[in-house]
């Protein structure tokens, strides 16, 4: 009975550490235009919830993408289609910019993007969380409970993917792959700064050479490894 008693302090002591500190886990997972990253994420979560922790207890995870958009989106009272460029990595022009700023709603690319961040960190915090893309390492890697995850594969055989899902030309492909692996970058930057080597991801693997389930198992080893179940 003491046993079970002092386990049970443990584990309340544990859970309520945790639960100050308001942080994850989370897994980030960002990759190259052509990877098939949210396919993972979502193979991932329904594993994860399967395994148990160190008391036995299983956590649902959850993958989180489009999410981030329409919770972006509510946050500036705004439909998601209204900043779905931003998700997309573009930009307002200066004409159109100009006319939207008379708009009683009107929020700069640069109120977007900050509200973006504070989504993605609050989703974090609550922990259990797979977040794909959207500069996610940036807002996370400073977390102690994180695991940041980068896939990357040749650009012929990523074009190839590419070519084929969305019917165009390899080389047509190949600059879709170049310039949205560019637009990318520049978001992840915008919240970490340029040319730093602070969201180095924790690991990079192959999506040309493993399977996506040889990735997802990768990944479940590392949590396990790394105690985030």
């Amino acid at each position: 009975m003491r046993g079970d008693l002092v386990s049970y302090l443990r584990q309340r002591y544990v859970e309520s550490a945790s639960q100050q500190q308001g942080e994850g886990p989370v897994i980030t997972i960002s990759r190259e235009y052509g990877c098939a990253a949210k396919i993972v994420a979502q193979k991932l979560s329904e594993k994860l919830s399967q395994k148990k922790d160190k008391w036995g207890k299983t956590h649902p995870w959850k993958w989180y993408s489009k999410e981030i958009l329409e919770e972006s989106a509510k946050q500036l009272q705004l439909d998601p289609s209204e900043i779905a460029y931003v998700f997309n990595y573009e930009k307002r022009s200066t004409l159109e910019d100009f006319f939207n700023s008379f708009s009683h709603y009107y929020h700069s690319d640069k109120k977007i993007r900050n509200t973006i961040g504070k989504v993605i960190r609050e989703i974090a915090e609550q922990g259990h969380a797979i977040i794909v893309g959207r500069g996610g390492i940036a807002i996370t890697r400073d977390m102690a409970r994180s695991l940041h995850i980068h896939l990357h594969a040749p650009l012929e055989w990523r074009a190839s993917r590419v070519s084929e899902r969305y019917s165009c030309t390899l080389e047509e492909a190949k600059e879709r792959c170049i310039e949205t692996d560019k637009k990318r970058e520049e978001f992840k930057n915008y919240f970490q700064g340029k040319g730093t080597d602070y969201t180095w991801p924790d690991l990079t693997i192959n999506a040309m050479t493993l399977s996506v389930d040889e990735i997802v198992e990768i990944i479940i080893k590392t949590v396990e490894l790394r105690d985030l179940l």
